[in-house]
């Protein structure tokens, strides 16, 4: 294979090639690589299921940023500001329904005082209610 590349590469140049031309044509190079290496990209691919208590709309905005990185679960604790403003739990929850639509992530109701919100490579399991007569 090393060959070919080398005869196609003399026929158009029309010239003779040294060993770094050789060395480029076939991929014999390699590069060397430090172990001391930041594992940034390591961190940056776990995802991170994140607890948030929210007491007032303000609260919001933390939720809002980790799940727009893209790496965070996040499971809200809505309680300490449903018991204190119901108005503003609602422009609360609006908010983050918007934010998930835009990532094309997802938000649910977990129990009476939870709400999760995932980004866009999950998906929250919703059972459908079945009636039995």
């Amino acid at each position: 294979m090393k060959d070919f590349f080398l005869q196609l590469k003399e026929k158009f140049s029309g010239r003779e090639i040294d060993e770094e031309e050789i060395a480029a044509v076939t991929g014999e190079d390699y590069v060397e690589l430090s172990a001391g290496g930041s594992n940034k990209t390591e961190t940056q691919s776990k995802v991170i299921v994140r607890p948030f208590v929210m007491e007032d709309f303000e609260d919001i905005k933390p939720v809002l940023d980790s799940l727009r990185e893209g790496h965070t679960v996040a499971l809200i604790n809505i309680k300490p500001l449903k018991d204190k403003d119901l108005v503003e739990l609602k422009r609360a929850v609006n908010k983050l329904r918007k934010t998930c639509e835009a990532i094309d992530g997802d938000i649910a109701g977990f129990g009476e005082d939870y709400i999760v919100a995932v980004p866009y490579f999950a998906k929250i399991h919703r059972e459908k209610n079945i009636v039995l007569e």
